[in-house]
């Protein structure tokens, strides 16, 4: 397949991704990739597209981390963490599509204006906590939490990004524990620089800890020109609060940086603490719901073009080159089939009705559904789109996807139920 240009422009002047994404302006240039202001020519929405060298990667040996990265942005979906809206490659190039943010790093507004309030720190800080936690809650561990990795949208929202040093809860060792040396040097837990094992939430807590010192203070809690002596103010958890720090405040940023990470605070005991509590917290900033947009009654599947098929191909997706097997548990299952896409529509609602909870039924189409839970489960109503696209006129391929709701909920769902209802077409 022939290769995507991105410096010559088409005959109308735009460069346009194998007419899906209209590139813009280079928001940003690094040694193996560029970042791109592009838009969706379908839903005409902005998006930050990154485009990826893959030779060069490889060369340097940073394959683990991009697929680190890409493995851990399909997992966690927060309204305070940047969204991956997909992962698409070609032969030499992997392009993310990501959510565009607007408003910088967090760190850059610190630099700019010194101290937070602390009525702004604690929103920043709660956003940060909410994201962290969830992270956890899924089995992942950041790694590398500072200012410059946390960006702000345009309405102030905080947004935590760059995993490439995050691990899995399976990557932990016989004894439990995470045992790779990394981060920032200022930000890093005592127990990891001590290389004798740590875990990776209480180390992730650690660096919120100095994160909200930040905020409040303006400065590093532990600063030294001689990187060997800041470590061992580090060991010793040797910092001072400036005196405008509230007592509740410096209560809380000293359970934070403790350095004995058994006697540490956790995120459940941390929510209760009063600093944290003060003043109500704000309805969370939810991000739109990744559905596609709706599609009137007795529309044909939408036609895939040939940069669809290559972001779906076992032969050119990432799923194989740069993610592990859940990736593809993780986004459900996808299957080709003649059709036609009624008979489609009818086994999935069938299956809903018939699906232990019971499953509400919404057509986006005559040829896509959505399948939503009558009951609430640990993160919310299970809910399963179905997307259907024509690829040749007898030939359709079937997306399926979790929409909303618990994903150990969801690949139950997919593993007990829609597998076996679905077997002769898969």
């Amino acid at each position: 397949m022939e290769e995507l240009d991105l410096t010559s422009p088409t005959a109308e002047g735009r460069s346009v991704l194998h007419g899906r994404y209209e590139l813009g302006r280079v928001l940003g240039q690094g040694t193996f990739a560029k970042v791109y202001v592009a838009r969706n020519l379908r839903t005409g929405k902005n998006v930050a597209m990154k485009v990826v060298d893959k030779e060069k990667v490889i060369k340097v040996g940073m394959t683990e981390q991009v697929k680190r990265e890409i493995s851990v942005m399909k997992r966690v979906t927060h309204p305070n963490i940047v969204e991956l809206h997909e992962v698409m490659a070609t032969k030499s190039k992997i392009y993310f599509a990501m959510e565009l943010v607007r408003g910088g790093e967090l760190f850059s507004k610190i630099a700019q204006s010194g101290r937070l309030r602390e009525d702004a720190a604690r929103s920043y800080f709660r956003q940060l906590i909410s994201a962290v936690d969830f992270c956890h809650s899924r089995g992942v561990f950041h790694r590398d939490l500072k200012p410059e990795n946390l960006l702000l949208d345009d309405a102030g929202n905080l947004k935590v990004a760059d995993f490439g040093l995050s691990a899995f809860a399976d990557h932990v060792r016989a004894d439990g524990l995470l045992h790779t040396t990394c981060g920032t040097p200022a930000y890093v837990a005592p127990e990891v620089i001590g290389k004798k094992g740590y875990d990776g939430a209480k180390a992730d807590l650690w660096s919120c800890g100095v994160i909200l010192y930040v905020l409040l203070a303006g400065s590093l809690p532990f600063q030294d020109d001689n990187i060997v002596t800041m470590y061992r103010k580090i060991h010793r958890g040797d910092f001072r609060c400036p005196p405008w720090f509230s007592t509740d405040a410096r209560r809380l940023v000293t359970k934070l940086l403790d350095p004995n990470p058994s006697t540490r605070i956790t995120v459940a005991n941390l929510i209760e603490t009063p600093w944290f509590k003060k003043n109500p917290i704000p309805k969370p900033i939810l991000s739109e719901p990744p559905s596609s947009q709706t599609k009137k009654e007795g529309e044909e599947p939408e036609r895939m073009n040939a940069f669809h098929l290559i972001s779906l191909s076992e032969g050119f997706d990432l799923s194989p080159l740069f993610a592990s097997g859940e990736t593809l548990r993780e986004e459900g299952i996808r299957f080709a089939t003649k059709g036609p896409a009624s008979e489609i529509v009818s086994r999935l609602e069938e299956l809903a009705a018939r699906a232990p909870g019971k499953l509400r039924v919404t057509k986006s189409s005559a040829a896509g559904v959505r399948l939503e839970g009558e009951e609430r489960g640990r993160k919310g109503r299970l809910a399963v789109a179905a997307e259907i696209f024509a690829v040749a006129p007898s030939v359709l391929v079937v997306d399926v996807k979790k929409d909303g709701g618990d994903t150990l909920e969801y690949l139950r769902f997919c593993c007990n139920d829609l597998r076996p209802a679905l077997k002769d077409i898969l």
